[in-house]
């Protein structure tokens, strides 16, 4: 039985190896040609461009925020969403707030900064301007613009900033935003010279430093994103790495940042033809990143003047939020700003409906118990399937023991045997197989879902559940609470204890449900084998303590369910389990099969 196994691991080595080659030759090395031609072609269109792309950032002074806010003059931002300010220098949206969101759960925490000016620590804003070739006088970073309409910015309170370059060229800047996170901004340039000039529109989201917090997320995509004729992710890390990326072109779109649940995103017309980029400026100790775009070259005649619209987002990914700027406002594939990944035709069913269930329970862990056993309910004949035949595998496992004996010396006598044995039981080893990779889909479709649901983000559930996107508070090294000592100051370990170490009641709880559906599954035939599943649950304790809670109560809830299903079908063909022996030790009497 030694000599199939290992002839089988060979057998799957040399498949794995030769699936990657396939890929590699079929798949990669295409893909790699198709980019290689589409540089090639979006080449000459930049060289030809009739106008300059946004200047490249320049290194900032560093300041605390106070100080960035109190050197320009500002116009107050306030909607039931948003708060903070709009800066007269360089017309920029750098100061924001998303009211409704804290840092914390603390109830003195304060709204999650989104935004913030040039020259802070990690700063972040958006960037709207005009570009052209030898145009003097055009408005820049620098450059104070004048309060001329409004006072505060809010819904249905636009402000109007004018700027005169004094060499003949007007631009006049309504501003103005909705309830949520939507922002106008409609550009009036008049040319008052006796010459035609040529001026390009261009948009950008620029981040001055990235926090060793963000780009962390394994699950999630965090960096530059937008939607460029298809979309466009690029990784922080990789971002940082590889240095700017080759020019997108497209028609409409957007492109921006986001963050795990955030997005700031600048947003042109969606039938003008752009340019898109992510680019890179590094400076020393800081590395300066600005996803943009430029727009169609407009000519403005003497005397005459032009209208441009640009649209900015920034706040949460609130998926019916993003699809309702989609519809109403025409922007390609907005929600794609939620990195629903390669399984997205079961991810996206999977989180609305989870939505939809939290509308009406009003719970978000209730919300997850029902979605759970919605699913179960779902792949229950599929289930009931694969139970029945590791059942039946496990009744017929002491006589798969005793054939094994008696033929160790004859491994062709002993599969002879064996195969005899299932068909005169009627077991398929193989009957178990297939329920599990129909759903192997959904559980990493369920597992990106509960990373992307915002709503779960500082959920309350029940007890001491405070927040489902973090990890369990409670941690074993203080009898979860009942010694009053914080693990993370202990001298050498404290780290480790409050990080890989870490394990509450729920990844407990987890780590046992774990243990129990793999104990009423028949053993491997190997010994070596067996020690290794056995050490599973302790294995994935550790692994799942490290994740959000909320994804804890789904797997563990999913476990007692399936240690349910697996129970009943024990019982119905009289089937030693652990469930039965664990209550035979409590009340001292003999376990029942049946």
């Amino acid at each position: 039985m030694r000599d199939d196994n290992t002839r089988n691991t060979i057998i799957f080595f040399v498949c794995a190896a030769l699936l990657l080659l396939v890929y590699q030759v079929f798949v990669i090395d295409p893909q790699a040609k198709r980019q290689a031609e589409e540089r090639a072609r979006q080449a000459p269109a930049a060289a030809t461009a009739t106008v300059n792309g946004p200047a490249a950032p320049s290194v900032p002074l560093a300041v605390t925020r106070q100080a960035a806010i109190a050197a320009a003059p500002r116009v107050p931002i306030a909607t039931p969403a948003l708060k903070g300010s709009l800066s007269l220098r360089g017309a920029r949206i750098d100061d924001l707030y998303l009211v409704k969101y804290r840092e914390t759960l603390d109830k003195d925490s304060p709204p999650v900064e989104l935004l913030r000016p040039e020259g802070t620590q990690y700063a972040q804003f958006t960037d709207i301007g005009w570009t052209g070739a030898n145009v003097a006088g055009l408005p820049g970073p620098q450059t104070v613009w004048t309060l001329s309409q409004g006072s505060v910015l809010a819904p249905g309170q636009p402000v109007t900033l004018t700027y005169s370059s004094g060499q003949g060229l007007t631009f006049t800047r309504v501003v103005s935003v909705d309830d949520k996170y939507m922002f106008t901004v409609t550009d009036t340039v008049a040319n008052t010279t006796a010459q035609p000039i040529t001026l390009a529109p261009f948009g950008s989201v620029q981040r001055q430093g990235i926090p060793a917090t963000l780009g962390k997320n394994g699950v999630v995509h965090e960096g530059g994103m937008g939607w460029l004729d298809k979309r466009r992710p690029l990784k922080y890390a990789k971002w940082q790495k590889d240095g700017t990326t080759p020019t997108y072109s497209a028609t409409g779109g957007w492109i921006g940042m986001t963050d795990h649940y955030w997005l700031t995103a600048v947003i042109p017309a969606q039938n003008e033809q752009i340019q898109g980029q992510y680019r890179l400026t590094k400076t020393p100790g800081l590395n300066l990143l600005d996803a943009n775009y430029v727009g169609q070259a407009k000519a403005i005649g003497a005397g005459r003047q032009i209208v441009h619209t640009t649209r900015v987002f920034a706040g949460a990914k609130q998926n019916p939020v993003l699809k309702d700027y989609q519809a109403k406002l025409g922007i390609a594939h907005l929600d794609e700003a939620i990195d629903w990944g390669m399984l997205w035709f079961i991810t996206r069913p999977i989180f609305q409906f989870l939505s939809w269930i939290y509308s009406h329970v009003g719970n978000f862990g209730v919300a997850i118990l029902l979605l759970t056993v919605v699913v179960r309910a779902i792949f229950f004949p599929l289930a009931n399937k694969q139970y029945e035949s590791m059942t039946k595998m496990k009744k017929v496992q002491p006589a798969m023991e005793e054939l094994r004996k008696k033929f160790k010396d004859d491994p062709a006598k002993q599969q002879q045997e064996l195969l005899a044995l299932y068909q005169r039981e009627k077991v398929n080893p193989l009957a178990g197989c297939l329920p599990i990779f129909l759903q192997i889909p959904v559980f990493f479709a369920l597992f990106k879902t509960l990373q992307l649901e915002i709503d779960m983000r500082h959920a309350p559930f029940i007890g001491y559940i405070k927040d489902l996107s973090a990890r369990d508070p409670t941690t074993i090294w203080n009898l979860f609470g009942l010694i009053p000592w914080d693990p993370s100051g202990a001298p050498f370990i404290g780290a480790i204890l409050a990080t890989s170490l870490h394990i509450g009641i729920l990844p407990i709880l987890y780590g046992a449900t774990t243990w129990l559906t793999t104990s009423m599954s028949p053993p491997a035939p190997d010994p070596m084998q067996q020690r290794i599943f056995q050490l599973m649950p302790l294995l994935f304790t550790f692994i799942m303590a490290q994740f959000a809670i909320g994804l804890l109560v789904y797997y563990t809830w999913s476990n007692l369910l399936t240690a349910m299903q697996q129970y009943v079908i024990m019982r119905r063909f009289k089937v030693d389990n652990p469930i039965d022996k664990l209550i035979a030790r409590i009340t001292g009497k003999k376990a029942a099969a049946g």
